[in-house]
């Protein structure tokens, strides 16, 4: 992995674990033990589920201990500063949407560099970002934000698809990572923001029964 991918990757790691730390201080109310877990677990989740369908074992998480730092540093920060967090607007969106775009583009490009092929790179980047946060919310029993909420999957598979089209055209580098990540970052934030969702079958409401 270049220096360059490494960092955003770590970025990813750093964001999506101080997201699960705070839904766990906010949501499940956890100790300290719990808060630190679910942040690894958010954190950590997609790349594992992606190394694993890959082969690349054992996965990027267990070979280089920075990922667990990592993870585990964004856990104990968010149980430290939580009361200042919370001061902080939407804080758990914002870090969730960060951490999405950055694992949507980091994912498809290690799923490039493993030998995947165009479709199956767009996929993987796209668990890449949505699996730990499904994770977190298994864990804290709330149905799970990329099937309930604004435009979650959408924009990683764009995000994705980026880094992936561009890698075909022989112009990929990290400029175009950086622009995928903006698009999925935007979309995300867009969509929630104007509260935007996938399109649902004829008379069915959002995150509830048929339509009355």
């Amino acid at each position: 992995m270049s220096t360059a991918a490494l960092v955003l990757d770590l970025l990813g790691t750093f964001a999506f674990a101080l997201n699960g730390a705070l839904t766990a201080v906010r949501v499940a109310r956890l100790d300290i033990v719990g808060v630190v877990t679910l942040g690894m677990i958010t954190a950590l989740g997609g790349g594992i589920l992606r190394d694993v369908l890959l082969g690349a074992l054992p996965p990027a998480t267990f070979s280089d201990w920075r990922y667990l730092v990592v993870a585990a540093g964004g856990g104990l920060i968010a149980f430290a500063a939580s009361r200042q967090l919370e001061r902080v607007a939407m804080p758990i969106t914002v870090l969730d949407a960060l951490g999405l775009s950055l694992f949507a583009v980091t994912g498809a490009g290690r799923a490039l560099e493993l030998g995947a092929g165009a479709g199956q790179a767009v996929l993987l980047g796209a668990l890449t970002a949505v699996g730990g946060g499904t994770l977190r919310d298994v864990l804290v029993r709330r149905v799970p934000t990329v099937l309930s909420s604004e435009l979650y999957a959408i924009p990683a598979l764009l995000g994705a698809a980026v880094v992936v089209v561009s890698d075909r055209l022989g112009v990929g580098g990290l400029g175009w990572v950086l622009a995928g990540a903006a698009l999925a970052l935007t979309v995300r934030l867009v969509g929630v923001g104007f509260r935007l969702d996938a399109p649902r079958p004829p008379g069915v409401g959002p995150g509830r029964g048929p339509a009355e």
